[in-house]
């Protein structure tokens, strides 16, 4: 008989029995579990493991979850940074995640057994938060916002849009492709720097509405002007206006930042807008306005293709009822309430406070600084921060790395501590 000791790697049909492998099965799948037995398996017949560590081996490859995403720590300093997720959900959001995984009543009345309206919660609350809006509808996210109710309320017609708010979001995607990829003709009016109502007036024979957007990734300053939705709303078209960065009513910290009801107020005829920006909830466009056109864009055939789900309409319905969500706590967040945190941080991690200059982020208020601090570190600490667990996000500066607690939780706080001194420990800091 061989004592080859190969023949003591445990058996793929044996580990899975095991108890330890069961529970991964339950939480990870049967065959993420399996492709990390084989893994070891394969390991230990080449000589690189000892038949004895294969189940080991294997557990400890095991990912953390099912998906490939990766938790975040944002110390960057940007509140709705896009390329990390924009809006961090609150608690309330999250808890309503989980219930809504289930089965809800999400179209369904259980007092009469028939159908409901669709996410009634989210709508009744949205028209609560926004007077001004006789009617209210959510779709998967802003631009299917935006080029529903322009496709509906256009019939057909001409959409009149200012040159200068024929803006480009991220990724390369633009606003006049957007629109007339679905076949809406676009006319455009004045230059990039100013356009006049006469402007408006003079194009609007053919045309069926008037498009605003705010222009929130980018500022034009000089010579530049357009006009107000109050006096677009004197033209009697339709005005469509995008205020893009989710804003329901004025922000105190952005002053100069539009909002839902105040363009509502001043005549628009719908509002557009993301609920995922500062708002501060799930990826979700916003459709708020006259009931008669609400109602109309609701029935249209494209609504059904560009619809929301119903973990997204539980995750906004409890943004817009639940405690302020962390978006705005950030966004409120100033260098005297930051000061001990980051001290305390300095401290322990031995680098300097620095002043720097928070943003926004994700399309919302260009140019616009927020006042902030930040834990100064070398310039090599960036990269292993990021590929390190947890992975912490900073900024680099003038050689430098800036940690910035804005939009980290009070309670991270002590995870970003660590990760900071493992770093300096593996880097010999």
């Amino acid at each position: 008989m061989s004592d080859d000791p190969r023949r003591s790697i445990p058996r793929t049909d044996a580990l899975l029995a095991d108890a330890r492998f069961a529970s991964a099965v339950r939480r990870l799948g049967v065959d993420v579990v399996k492709a990390s037995v084989v893994e070891a398996q394969r390991r230990a017949r080449s000589g690189e493991l000892a038949p004895d560590a294969v189940a080991t081996v294997a557990l400890e490859a095991l990912p953390g979850s099912a998906t490939t995403l990766r938790r975040v720590i944002n110390a960057t300093g940007v509140v709705v940074h896009t390329n990390i997720g924009r809006a961090p959900l609150g608690d309330a959001a999250r808890e309503a995640l989980l219930a809504a995984a289930g089965h809800v009543d999400v179209e369904f009345d259980p007092a009469t057994a028939r159908r409901a309206p669709r996410g009634r919660g989210a709508l009744e609350v949205l028209r609560e938060r926004v007077p001004a809006a006789g009617g209210a509808l959510v779709v998967n996210n802003g631009a299917a916002a935006l080029l529903l109710a322009c496709l509906t309320l256009a019939e057909g017609r001409e959409v009149i849009v200012s040159r200068g708010e024929l803006v480009e979001i991220g990724d390369g995607f633009r606003l006049p492709d957007l629109l007339q990829s679905a076949g809406i003709r676009l006319r455009e009016v004045g230059t990039t720097n100013r356009t006049h109502l006469r402007d408006y007036e003079a194009a609007s024979g053919d045309a069926g509405v008037i498009l605003k957007v705010h222009t929130s990734n980018y500022r034009v300053e000089g010579f530049a002007g357009v006009p107000r939705v109050a006096e677009l709303a004197t033209l009697g078209l339709p005005v469509v206006a995008d205020v893009g960065s989710g804003l329901l009513a004025p922000e105190r910290v952005l002053p100069d930042e539009p909002d839902a009801a105040t363009w509502l107020d001043e005549g628009a005829t719908v509002v557009t807008a993301s609920g995922d920006k500062l708002l501060g909830g799930p990826q979700a466009g916003l459709v708020l306005g006259d009931a008669d056109a609400l109602e109309r864009i609701r029935r249209h055939p494209l609504a059904r293709a560009v619809r929301t789900d119903k973990l997204t309409l539980a995750a906004l319905e409890a943004t817009l009822r639940g405690p302020v969500p962390p978006v705005l706590t950030a966004l409120r967040e100033t260098p005297e309430t930051l000061r001990e945190r980051t001290e305390r941080l300095a401290r322990r991690v031995g680098g300097d406070v620095v002043e720097v200059d928070a943003r926004v982020g994700g399309g919302g208020a260009p140019g616009v600084p927020l006042p902030s601090l930040a834990v100064a570190l070398p310039d090599s600490f960036a990269e292993p921060l990021r590929l390190g667990e947890p992975c912490v996000v900073a900024r680099t500066n003038g050689g430098r790395t800036l940690v910035d607690l804005r939009c980290v939780p009070s309670e991270s706080d002590d995870e970003v501590g660590e990760a900071i001194l493992a770093v300096a420990a593996a880097v010999g800091h």
